[in-house]
Parts: structure tokens; C-alpha cells; sequence
């Protein structure tokens, strides 16, 4: 089934190219790299540990280039393992070689943890001095975010012991979780998760019905390996959290995303606080949909005058690229050669890595794109989304490897923003009243999937992380039951939550891979739609700055960043502003 519809959208040969990585597993060049990165940390090692605190800030800043070097080469390594493995999870040599490079990575960041350590703990007169030194500008960021965790890190023995179990730690039970889910097959057609989550916006309530209870079921037999999986990492990051003196469980993400806790506090409270706008939104759907009870797998059921034709990848192609050269001309040829030269991966195949994705790459090469494309409108926004994701990455690679990672929050700006550029695109080509109203119903849905259903996610991870902690290990049944809190708390008397919904915390992959990363997403969806608010106020005016903002990448803090367009993140009345205009959305339908 996944060749035909491939074959009908045009899928079939819109395969990445890795080979501006490497070219194959046994490339000569990928033990060349790992040669000289294990060669070069063991010479800084060597060379540095113990005497940070009496380099000139000229030796200070060759050092730090080095390690960048080192950084950027293991960088490369693991981007082709990663990729390699995403469409290939169901091979051994392709999982062998990926868990090959998490150990060697792990050898020499135990060679090179020596400077973070010693850089964190450095005095303040020492470190101003070096931070002052124009030889060290580049990096001023960096090294003063290295030093936010100062009172996180433990001692050298320490360090070096978790970097040296690493390889068997989280990452292992993420790629347990990734190879689990590959392998599932769901119904008695045996088909893959993609494929059965895309029959929830059947037009067709018994197919909708069916593709949830195939999906439940396909949970329920693999429950005792799962829920062992989350509780596993749930009493990692709690024992890691200990160690490293962390006062809540989403401290650390806090601090990767360079964010205040009082920030995020704000988002999270704000968001909370207009649930009644899901409420309303699933009240008025059940009217339109001519039902008496609105049932879970009802939630993304097309209205009936919403555009329901199947999107070939060269229309989905045209339709993304003409949304961005509207905004901007440089957005769409940086965009443009994601499709020309082969940097994105689109079929659906068996052993593919659900969801999708853009991932960095290392500067010197480029981002690459991964889709499962089934030709509907939400896969035509997903494509939109992950290449705002790829254009921000590529503006961002001149910054060099350690300033182009841009923290999470700032990340999904452009990819959401890129996704609003396509809505209005489309929005303006409609002149049906009701095929308006559907297609702000459908950005509707997108907009709470990326807000109101991130937010209750980031509510369901408090609850388990700190039940893990105050507990104990979590039953499945526990488990379930809190996700159920967390939902009920959102969707109210909107929408009848079945027993079978109970079990669908249990396929989301950001609660292992990326403990606290949800809530980036509300956070990128408010802020796109303020600077989206903003753009029509200024014009064409808006354009550079918004270029420059993503050119930057993750050399400046997120409030340096947006300190030119006037936004105060701690300002819980920046966030209801967002929400208001969800509202007023809201309002146009009703």
C-alpha cells in the first residue's frame, strides 16, 4: 500500500542524498575523522587540562577553535549515522553503526570535558578577563553559557564516569523505543503507524474509529515494553536531576533553551488559563459535524467543504515555495535547492522513523529534511515547517558549529512561522465562505496541536516526572491515568475521551528523546503569531529583520534575539496577546 501511494504522489524517488557526508558505512574518510578527532583531544588534554586559568586569551581562543573543529567533525559523523539509521531502523548494521559512534563519541568527550569543567569553575576576574579579549568575541555566548551550569556539574571523576556509560544510557532506550515502534504493525492490514494515524482525518467516522482502535491495540501489545522504557528514563533524569542539584525536573531544559524560569512559567500559565478556547472550538465542531457525541478520534475529522483532493509532492513542492518567494525571494531559493539537490527523504517505507524532522548537519555541509508525505493538506504544512526548520539552519551555519545550534524555543519560530506563510497563501486563493471557514477550522487544529495539546503534554510530563519521583515506578495503569488527568484538564466536556485514548501517551517520542521539549512549540506558535501581527503592521520593513533573526542562529540569548522587535518574554500579557488572536479566530468561526 505505501509503494502505490507513493507511486501516486510522486514520493518514490525524493530520497536524500547522504553522500555530502559520506558515501557509504565504509567510507575511508569517516575513520580518517574519528582518527584525527580521538588524535587531536588526547593533544589538547595533553596540552591544557589544569592550566585554563593561565592561557592568554589568544591561546585561550585557538583552543576553543580546536575543540569546535573536534566538535564539527564528530558532528558530521553522527549526522550521517543518525540519518542513516532514521530510514533504516530495522537494520542491524545500520543500528551497530550508529551505537559504534555514540561510543567513540563518548571517548573523546571524555577526553575534552576537561574544559567546560575547569572553564565553569573558573574565578570571575579570570574569566571576565578572557571574556573581555577581542580574540575571544566569537565565542562570548558560548563560553558565558558554559558557565550558567556552573553549579550543575560535578567533579572530574564524576563527569568522566557518566560519559563513559553514556553509549548505554538514555540514547539506547531511545533507539529501543525507535526500533519497537518501526517494527509494530497495526490492524489486520498490518500497516504502520504513519499510515494508521492518517486515517483519523477519514472524512468516514468507521474509518476513524478503526484506525483508533488499531492504534490502541498495536499500544497495548507492546504496553509492558514501553511503559518499561518511560519509567526507566523517567528515574534517569530523576537520579541525574539529584546529582546534579537541579530543584525541579524541568530545570535543565529551562537552562537549554536559555531560558528564566519565570518565562517559561508565564507561557505555561497563560496557556492554561485559555483552555476554554479548545472547549468552545470542539463545541462548535460537533455542531458542524452533525453529531451528537464528539469521541477522540473525531478531533481531526475534515469538515465537509475542506479541500480533501490528494497534493502530489510537485504541487505540495509549488504550493510551499511560491507561500515563501511571496514573503521573501531569498527564503524560497535557499528553500528551492532542498528539493533540487536532494536533501529530503519522503516516501514512506517500512523501517522509516515516523514523524519528521530537519536536521542541522554540520556548516559546512547542509540541513537535511525528513517527511512521511501522504499527500493531505496537515503534510503540506509539515513540509512548510520543516523547511522554515531548514532555511533557519542553513542562514545560521556562518556562525560556525557552536553558535548555528539555536536553542529549542528559537527554533520553532521559523519553522511556524514558515507553516502561517502557507495558511494565508492558501487562505487568500479561497472565495467559498464555507470552504474558508473549513480551511480556518483545519489551521485551527494546527494551531492547538502546537499550543493547547504541547501544553497539556509539557502538564502530563510535571505529573509523571514528579509521581516517578514521589511514587515510585509508574504502573501503565498510573500512567494512563495521568495522561487522562492532563487531557480532561484540556478538552473539558468538549469531547468524550474513550478507554482506548488512555493508552496514547505511550507513542510519543519527545517525552524520551527530549524530556521538557514541548513546550517549545507553544512557545514558537505565540511568538510567530505576534511577529506575524507585526509583519503586517510594518510591511516589507519586517523582512530583514526577520532574516537577520534567524541569520543569527544561537550566538545571542532568545531575549537578545528579540529585543529588536520589542518583546518582553516574561510578560504574561505578550503571551495572552497570542492567545487572543487564536480567539479571534475562534470567533470568525463561530
Amino acid at each position: 500500500m505505501s509503494t502505490q501511494l507513493n507511486q501516486q504522489l510522486g514520493t518514490g524517488e525524493v530520497i536524500w542524498n547522504l553522500d555530502d557526508l559520506y558515501e557509504s558505512l565504509d567510507d575511508s574518510l569517516i575513520e580518517d575523522d574519528i582518527f584525527y578527532c580521538e588524535e587531536e583531544a588526547k593533544l589538547l588534554k595533553d596540552s591544557f587540562a589544569g592550566q585554563l586559568g593561565s592561557l592568554e586569551a589568544e591561546v585561550f581562543a585557538r583552543t576553543v577553535r580546536r575543540l569546535e573543529r573536534i566538535a564539527a567533525f564528530m558532528g558530521r559523523i553522527a549526522t550521517y549515522a543518525s540519518l542513516y539509521f532514521s530510514t533504516r531502523v530495522n537494520n542491524p548494521e545500520a543500528g551497530a553503526f550508529l551505537q559504534k559512534v555514540k561510543e567513540i563519541s563518548s571517548r573523546i568527550a571524555r577526553e575534552t570535558v576537561f574544559f567546560e569543567l575547569e572553564w565553569s569553575q573558573l574565578a570571575a576576574d579570570k574569566a571576565d578577563l578572557i571574556l573581555e579579549a577581542e580574540e575571544t568575541a566569537h565565542f562570548h555566548h558560548y563560553l558565558q553559557n558554559i558557565r550558567r551550569y556552573a553549579e550543575h556539574i560535578l567533579s572530574h571523576e564524576e563527569e568522566t564516569l557518566l560519559i563513559e556509560i553514556s553509549p548505554v544510557g538514555r540514547s539506547s532506550w531511545t533507539n529501543l523505543f525507535e526500533k519497537v515502534m518501526a517494527h509494530q504493525e497495526f490492524g489486520a492490514k498490518k500497516r504502520g503507524q504513519e499510515e494508521v494515524l492518517a486515517d483519523l482525518y477519514s472524512p468516514d467516522r468507521e474509518v476513524r474509529k478503526l484506525a483508533a482502535r488499531d492504534m490502541t491495540q498495536g499500544l497495548q501489545d507492546q504496553l509492558y515494553l514501553l511503559s518499561h522504557i518511560f519509567n526507566t528514563l523517567l528515574a534517569e533524569k530523576m537520579i541525574d536531576d539529584r546529582l546534579r542539584s537541579y530543584p525541579s525536573w524541568i530545570k535543565s531544559r529551562n537552562l537549554d533553551n536559555e531560558l528564566e524560569d519565570e518565562t517559561v512559567t508565564a507561557l505555561i500559565e497563560a496557556t492554561v488559563s485559555r483552555y476554554d478556547i479548545v472547549q468552545r472550538y470542539y463545541r462548535v465542531k460537533k455542531s458542524l459535524l452533525g453529531l451528537d457525541e464528539l469521541k477522540d478520534y473525531d478531533r481531526y475529522a475534515p469538515l465537509a467543504n475542506l479541500p480533501s483532493q490528494l497534493i502530489s509532492w510537485d504541487e505540495c513542492k509549488d504550493m510551499v515555495l511560491t507561500g515563501f518567494h511571496d514573503f521573501s525571494p531569498e527564503m524560497a531559493e535557499i528553500a528551492s535547492r532542498f528539493f533540487e539537490q536532494k536533501w529530503i527523504h519522503a516516501p514512506i517505507i517500512s523501517g522509516k522513523r515516523s514523524g519528521a524532522f530537519s536536521h542541522p548537519g554540520v556548516p559546512d555541509v547542509h540541513p537535511y529534511i525528513l517527511v512521511n508525505y501522504t499527500g493531505n493538506l496537515r503534510d503540506v504544512s509539515t513540509v512548510a515547517h520543516e523547511l522554515g526548520h531548514g532555511v533557519h539552519q542553513y542562514l545560521a551555519a556562518k556562525n560556525g558549529y557552536f553558535n548555528s545550534r539555536t536553542p529549542l524555543v528559537l527554533a520553532e519560530t521559523a519553522s511556524v512561522f514558515a507553516e502561517l506563510l502557507i495558511f494565508h497563501n492558501q487562505m487568500e486563493s479561497l472565495t467559498d465562505p464555507e470552504q474558508r471557514r473549513a480551511f480556518t477550522c483545519q489551521k485551527l487544529e494546527s494551531i492547538f496541536a502546537t499550543v493547547f495539546r504541547q501544553v497539556s503534554m509539557n502538564r502530563f510530563e510535571d505529573l509523571i516526572h514528579n509521581g516517578r519521583r514521589e511514587e515510585g515506578e509508574l504502573a501503565p495503569e498510573r500512567l494512563t491515568e495521568l495522561w487522562m488527568t492532563s487531557q480532561r484538564q484540556m478538552f473539558g466536556d468538549s469531547i468524550t475521551l474513550t478507554d482506548d485514548y488512555g493508552l496514547w501517551w505511550s507513542y510519543i517520542p519527545h517525552f524520551l528523546h527530549t524530556p521538557g521539549y514541548v513546550y517549545s512549540y507553544a512557545f514558537g506558535e505565540l511568538l510567530v503569531l505576534s511577529l506575524y501581527n507585526l509583519y503586517k503592521k510594518e510591511g516589507r520593513e519586517f523582512i530583514p529583520k526577520y532574516i537577520h533573526l534567524l541569520s543569527q542562529g544561537g550566538s545571542l540569548s532568545p531575549y537578545d534575539l528579540l529585543a529588536p522587535f520589542g518583546i518582553d518574554l516574561n510578560d504574561r500579557t505578550f503571551w495572552q496577546g497570542g492567545l487572543d488572536i487564536i480567539d479571534g479566530m475562534l470567533e470568525s468561526v463561530e
